[in-house]
Formats: structure tokens, sequence, C-alpha cells
């Protein structure tokens, strides 16, 4: 196989740990404690590494990237190796002092996320007291600070009928792109599927108001909009292709092609210091496993799209076949593809069980008076 092109970007999460629990979360099930975290010294030697890459973008993400006191100092370091530093934040941890301290190290962009519109709601799914009326004042600290700023809303059964007034959220509160993004059924969002799965109804609303409010907003909002996997009759290219675009940093140091690539039982992926960034991305067994076309099997190795798709999501067909090599069922060649279809349409179609909250050190089912802010 020939060498790789560098990577876009490299997906820093620095920390599973989160004053939020919310029950979405991409982030694994047995989630890292702060013990197993990469120190300071190690991530700086990380994005040295990126840098020599040609990495261009690095997104400190998490869980909570904010919990990290040395976070300052890593923007400071990707800043001054000249990567693209975006921050990936629930904002309840910033104030404008700390604010003001990232974009003096050199921040070049916040990505601010948002449980829903109406205040209840939101905190009720974050299980965190009082979290919205923080972030929407956050919004306001990040465009004081000159910082561009992006509104990530994650959508689901549970607020997708709020959508419009997401959008409208969005722009007064000065963003210049929203995401909205249907669940991806990882980690916490595959255990609380039932709680999020949308109706046909409710995709088909969405999908036209933010065609809608692509061509009202033209030039004040840009919007990015995903759509559920469930419903779907093509695979996405999940992050531009396996090992192809992106890598991801765990909060332990995995090198992984994903943030849910863990969930694929069977594959070993390399930790930083190890061996040098550019040898495992470019040739470790994780990586090499599904990157290009050779290990598709038919009917994508012969399909005119497997250089557009790569062959969709190799962790979703995990999860739904317990092959990470077959057809992504999101795809309405995959012999499974009728299944996921009547997944989609059971689950919605039910009273939403109690979420499933996000927790280090077990998940609970109970509804949890929400977490008090720091």
């Amino acid at each position: 196989m020939s060498i790789p092109d560098p990577p876009l970007a490299l997906l820093a999460e620095l920390t599973h740990r989160c004053p939020l629990q919310c029950p979405y979360c991409s982030n694994p099930v047995e989630l890292e404690r702060a013990a197993s975290e990469l120190d300071t010294t190690a991530w700086c030697r990380v994005l040295d590494e990126a840098a020599a890459l040609s990495v261009l973008q690095v997104h400190f993400s998490g869980g909570e990237p904010t919990v990290r006191r040395d976070l300052e100092r890593l923007v400071e370091h990707a800043a001054q190796l000249g990567l693209y530093t975006n921050l990936i934040t629930s904002g309840v941890l910033v104030d404008a002092r700390r604010m003001d301290a990232l974009a003096a190290a050199g921040l070049d962009h916040v990505q601010l996320s948002f449980q829903d519109s109406d205040d209840i709601n939101a905190d009720r799914i974050a299980a965190y007291r009082d979290g919205h009326a923080k972030k929407r004042a956050v919004a306001g600290l990040v465009r004081a600070a000159g910082l561009p700023l992006t509104i990530n809303a994650v959508v689901h059964r549970q607020n997708l009928d709020r959508l419009e007034a997401i959008i409208d959220m969005a722009v007064e509160l000065g963003a210049a792109r929203l995401e909205v993004a249907h669940v991806q059924y990882y980690g916490w969002a595959l255990r609380n599927r039932a709680a999020l799965m949308p109706t046909r109804a409710q995709l088909e609303r969405a999908t036209e108001l933010v065609l809608a409010a692509r061509a009202r907003l033209k030039g004040v909002l840009t919007i990015d909009y995903v759509v559920p996997d469930y419903y779907a009759q093509r695979p996405k290219a999940c992050m531009g292709g396996w090992g192809r675009q992106f890598l991801n940093i765990s909060p332990a140091g995995k090198v992984l092609p994903c943030h849910a690539a863990e969930s694929i039982s069977g594959l070993v992926f390399e930790k930083v210091g190890e061996r040098p960034l550019a040898e495992i991305w470019a040739d470790s067994e994780a990586f090499r496993r599904f990157r290009g076309t050779d290990w598709m099997p038919e009917p994508c190795r012969g399909c005119d799209r497997r250089e557009i798709d790569w062959g969709g999501c190799r962790c979703q067909a995990f999860a739904l076949t317990g092959q990470a090599e077959a057809v992504d069922p999101a795809c309405g060649l995959s012999p499974d593809h009728a299944a996921l279809l009547g997944i989609a349409a059971s689950e919605s179609a039910r009273e939403a069980p109690d979420f499933v909250y996000r927790r280090i050190g077990g998940a609970s089912a109970r509804k949890p008076e929400p977490v008090e802010p720091a």
C-alpha cells in the first residue's frame, strides 16, 4: 500500500472528565480517569509530531477540555507551531478571565455545544443546573474576545421539535456557523438509542426547516446538517474515510482513526511515545486495516461510490452486525439495511425510556438532580 497523505486534522481528546452527563456522548462507555491522562509534556510532544506530520488543525476536545489547567499552555504551543486551534467545549466552566487567557494564548475558534433552545429541557438533557444560561453567557464571551463561534446542536427525538428555535438562537448569539448534528449511535448514544431515536416525520420536518433556513440566512449563518444513519440510503464517508484525513488521540494516548474506533474489539491501537506519530499514521495495523478500498466486501468493492463514502462507518458496522468488515447497514445495498430501518421505526414509535446518563465509574438510569455549576 502506498504511503498515505498526511492527515488534515488532529482531534486531541484531552480528558474524559466532564461536568455534564449527556446521554448521547460519543465517548466510550468505559471512560478514562484523570490518572490515565497524558500530561502536559506528552501532549506538547504530540503537537510537535502532528505539526511535523503536516497536520493543519488541532481540535481540543474531551470530555470537557477546560477541566485541564494546562489548556492555555497547549493552545499556545499549538499556535506557536502554526496549527489552527479549535476549542470544542460545553462552556460551563469558562469565565471571562479564562476566555481572555485562551484568546491571548492563540486560540482561533470556539465550538460551543447546546442541548436545546429551552433552558429547562437543555439542563435536563445535560443533567447540569443552569447550564443553558451559562452557555448563553459564554457565547457572548467568545464574541467579546473576537473569536469566531460555531454552535453545535446535537438533535434527537427529545429536542428536535424546537429546531427552528435553535436556529434562531444561533443567530441571536452571533454564531457564524451552526452544526445541526443528529445523534450518531456510538458509545453512550448507542446505549440510549431508544430514548434518542427521532421519528421519520421529525426528521423530514427538520430537513425542511434546515433547507428553508439556509436560504433565509444565507450570508448570516452557515448551517451544517448531519442526517442520522438509521434513516439513510447511502453511508457517509465517516471521518473522510478510515485513516485518510483525521487522527484522534485519546486521553490515555491511544492513536485512533476516529473517536469511536475503540468500540471495535480485536483491533489493537498503538500509543503515542511507542513510536513516532508519523509511523503510526502510515503503517500501524489498525490504521491500515480499513484504509483505502482493498479491504472492502462486495458490493462495496465494485461500487462507483467506493472512493466517495470509503465504505461508510466501521464502528457502526461492528455495533450492528458484530463484524467490522461488514457492509455499513446505512447503505441500501447492505443485507442488514432493512433491519436498521426497522430499529429506527420501532424504537421511535415507543415511549422514550429514561436516559442512562454518562458518568465516569458507572452509568445511572435514574433521573438525577442536575449537578450544581462549578
